[in-house]
This record gives structure tokens, C-alpha cells and sequence, in this order.
């Protein structure tokens, strides 16, 4: 494989292992980019994202612009790094023009979907969320568009009716370091993308967290492994909001959100959802059973 001069483009721990693959790969990386540090943790101190951390651990260069649009000598200085291609790996700032089109071979986005299915922020909760029974990786040559690219390689990654976004999260990070390399190493032919088959994965939000008991327990099991570890999922328990870690759709029926049975059964839309794992505020994340013995919740009450 020819050694290319590459920029590397990423932040949260998902781009890590393309950042890491291709360094193995002898290509020489000749600038990280990522998000600027930001407050962390309960403390709130000012920690690298994960892209960084590794970067600098590898001796690589680190840039963290905190805006590219309008950053003109930002955009200058990419130019002038005489890149072969940029990779792309769930940076969070969008690129100008001129910065898409500076790099000889263009740049290559690590999409963690099969597109155009679920363009945008959160593809892979977005595909939990709906119950998809795959989702992948997509290999992308960079337009101006929201994910619109022509297609380079994908990949398809297997969705079970347990899966979690934390399990699939990995996976997909690895499938994109090995496919990133193939499209270095193969130049595949771009394939265009069909817009009228796509679909969209706006940001998520706090609100996204509210768990609405008229939907059926399958669509609220598929939000609970979807929306973990944020923004999480959570209902309202007694005046206070209680957090739905883990669950499973069992056969049961009552008025939506009604406590059905002494081991949190809740009544759905159509079908009941058992909680298996959940959290008081304040309080530690634990078995349904063990919150229950420290928390009165009587059949037919209600939850919202």
C-alpha cells in the first residue's frame, strides 16, 4: 500500500481505532484534528476528547479549531499540508468548501450507517431506536451535503433485539478502520447515493429521553438500548423521575404506564415492559429488584 500524507479528522473514542490504524499502516499523518477540550466529569476540568488523548500519545500534531467556516487562516493552513486525502471520523465541526476540496483524493468520512439510511448526528441509536435489523459502516467521499457523499465501501453489522448502542458502538469503530484502509488502498469506484431512500438522525436531545407509555413495549424496549448512556431513558415514579436502564418486553396489558405486577411490569401501548435495571436520582444504578426493596411501587400505580 503507497504511503499517503493524510489529516486526520475525529473526536470521542469511536475514531480512535481509525486514527490508530492507519498510523500502523505507515501513512503519514501530518495533522490531527479534533474538537477543543472541553470541561468533563463532576469536577469539570478540562479534559482532550478522545481523539487527542490518543493523537498525542501517538507524537502526532493536534489542531483544535473551534470553528472551521470561518476560520480563513485555519483554512489556509490545511491547504498547505498538500494532502493526499482527509479522513473523517465523527469530528463534529463542519467543513467549508475549500478545506472538502484540498486534498487531492478528497475527503473520506467514516459514516457509522448504511446510507443514505440514517444521515446525520446519531445514526446508530437512530437505527436501534426504529428496530432495524442491521446498520454498518458507509464509506464516503465528502460533499457539501449533510452525509450526501457518493459511496465508496459499506459494510453491514447484524441489529438483535438486545443490542445496545455500547455494543454496537465498538464494533462499528473497528469495521471503519479496516474499510478507511481498503478505500485508501483500492480507490473504489463512488457510487452515488439515492436521496429518495434516505433517512435522517438529528441530534440528540435531553427531551429525547421521556419515555411515552401509549407506544408499544417493543418501540420503548428498542429507545432504552438506543438512548443509553445518553441522554438515557427515564419516566416519571412518584413525583421524581426514575431512570430505565435496562428492560424487556413481556406479554401484559392495562392502561399505559400502569404498574402491573410486583417486579415493575409496566403496561404499554400494546404489551408491557419489564424493568430489569434502573436508577433513583441520587442513587446508584440497580436491579429492579433491589430498587423495589428500598422503594414502595403498588400495583396500579402510574407512571409518567
Amino acid at each position: 500500500m503507497n504511503r499517503l500524507r493524510l489529516a486526520f479528522m475525529g473526536s470521542p473514542e469511536f475514531a480512535v481505532p481509525a486514527l490508530r490504524a492507519l498510523h500502523a499502516a505507515g501513512h503519514d499523518i501530518v495533522a490531527v484534528y479534533t474538537q477543543a477540550p472541553k470541561p468533563a466529569g463532576r469536577g469539570h476540568a478540562v479534559r482532550p476528547c478522545a481523539v487527542q488523548a490518543a493523537a498525542e500519545a501517538l507524537g502526532l500534531a493536534v489542531r483544535t479549531p473551534r470553528g472551521l467556516r470561518r476560520d480563513l487562516a485555519e483554512q489556509e493552513h490545511f491547504a498547505g499540508l498538500g494532502l493526499d486525502a482527509a479522513v473523517v471520523a465523527a469530528y463534529g465541526l463542519i467543513l467549508p468548501p475549500a478545506m472538502l476540496a484540498a486534498p487531492r483524493a478528497g475527503c473520506l468520512n467514516i459514516h457509522a450507517s448504511l446510507l443514505p439510511r440514517w444521515r446525520g448526528a446519531a445514526p446508530v441509536q437512530a437505527a436501534i431506536r426504529a428496530g432495524d435489523a442491521e446498520t454498518g459502516i458507509t464509506i464516503m467521499r465528502m460533499d457539501e451535503g449533510l452525509d450526501t457523499g457518493a459511496m465508496l465501501l459499506s459494510e453491514a453489522v447484524p441489529i438483535t433485539d438486545r443490542t445496545t448502542t455500547p455494543d454496537l458502538l465498538p464494533v462499528l469503530a473497528g469495521l471503519g478502520a479496516a474499510l478507511v484502509l481498503r478505500a485508501l488502498a483500492q480507490n473504489p469506484t463512488p457510487v452515488p447515493q439515492d436521496p429518495a431512500r434516505a433517512t435522517y438522525a438529528p441530534k440528540l436531545s435531553r427531551a429525547d429521553a421521556r419515555v411515552d407509555w401509549t407506544l408499544p413495549a417493543d418501540a420503548i424496549d428498542c429507545q432504552v438500548r438506543a438512548l443509553t448512556p445518553w441522554p438515557g431513558t427515564e419516566t416519571l415514579l412518584n413525583g421524581g423521575v426514575l431512570k430505565i436502564l435496562a428492560a424487556e418486553p413481556v406479554p401484559g396489558a392495562g392502561p399505559p404506564g400502569t404498574v402491573l405486577d410486583d417486579a415493575l411490569c409496566i403496561a404499554c401501548g400494546s404489551g408491557a415492559l419489564r424493568l430489569t435495571r434502573v436508577q433513583a436520582p441520587g442513587k446508584p444504578a440497580m436491579a429492579a429488584a433491589d430498587f423495589l426493596r428500598g422503594h414502595a411501587v403498588p400495583v396500579g400505580n402510574r407512571l409518567g
